[in-house]
């Protein structure tokens, strides 16, 4: 079901301030940038080896990501895996007994399909499925 460690997601106040410290001093390749107007935020995906970190800035006081910062500070957020077939992966969470906060998929940065597992489920890590492509 699960093909590798799409990315690791880090909540962020500021990308622009942020960005030098993977960029340059880390020396991660830049991938680009883009907002995600559905899910309120600003992403930034860099890259080192097969490694991906998308650094994800809250677009508004009310995004998922806001709420995160207000309540742990800028850090990890998240871990995405990549799967195949999304609405499979998301099936089998289910049935398994999983709870979801996304029964279905949704679009994500980088023309992803994007799911996630509640931290409840997953011993308090906010898991990403994501299938890449679309």
């Amino acid at each position: 079901m699960l093909h590798k460690i799409n990315h690791i997601g880090i909540a962020v106040q500021s990308i622009e301030a942020t960005l030098p410290f993977y960029r340059d001093q880390l020396c991660m390749a830049f991938l680009g940038s883009e907002e995600v107007a559905e899910q309120k935020v600003r992403v930034a995906m860099l890259c080192i080896g097969e490694s991906k970190i998308e650094l994800l800035e809250p677009t508004s006081a009310d995004s998922p990501v806001a709420k995160f910062l207000e309540k742990s500070g800028q850090g990890i957020h998240h871990i995405a895996y990549e799967v195949e077939n999304i609405e499979a992966a998301i099936a089998k969470m289910i049935s398994e007994g999983a709870r979801m906060i996304d029964e279905k998929p949704r679009l994500g940065a980088h023309d992803t399909l994007i799911a996630f597992v509640h931290p409840k489920s997953s011993h308090g890590v906010l898991t990403e499925l994501c299938q890449p492509g679309h």
